[in-house]
């Protein structure tokens, strides 16, 4: 076990290092920079919609509520960096698809498969199956001692 953890602590030691930090720092700043700081300069009318109330528009089109798209995009932001989580979330809107319910579906993956083309639908495969095999291991192991 504790070969297990000598490795994990490598690894872990490697991924998350200093280079790793530069490049998600780097990724906040750039894409900061090509939307024009619009995080920070939108956060007014973001505050706007949280303050009217948990229900949207009532003719507004869409499944979300203006002020839930906001709690749901806040809450994964926190630390992370607002411009990643927006181009993210754009991306998701952009690319997403209905299901044969109605239902708006969507994630990396379609992104992935819509907007890169058919060519690299394998990728967005990729993602979806690697992104499910991971839960199995994120935050649900336990070390003991």
């Amino acid at each position: 076990m504790d070969v297990i953890q000598a490795w994990m602590g490598q690894i872990n030691g490697f991924l998350w290092g200093p280079v790793m930090l530069a490049l998600i720092l780097g990724t906040g700043l750039f894409l900061q920079l090509r939307l024009g700081f619009m995080p920070v300069r939108r956060i007014g009318p973001g505050f706007r919609l949280m303050w009217r109330g948990r229900t949207g528009d009532a003719g507004a089109a869409g499944e979300v509520s203006p002020f839930a798209a906001l709690m749901t995009c806040l809450s994964a932001t926190v630390g992370v960096g607002m411009a990643t989580k927006y181009a993210e979330i754009v991306l998701a809107v952009h690319f997403r698809e209905r299901d044969e319910a109605g239902h708006s579906v969507g994630g990396p993956m379609y992104a992935i498969k819509n907007g890169l083309g058919k060519r690299w639908a394998s990728l967005g495969t990729a993602f979806a199956l690697f992104g499910g095999l991971a839960g199995f291991g994120i935050g649900n192991m336990e070390i003991r001692e």
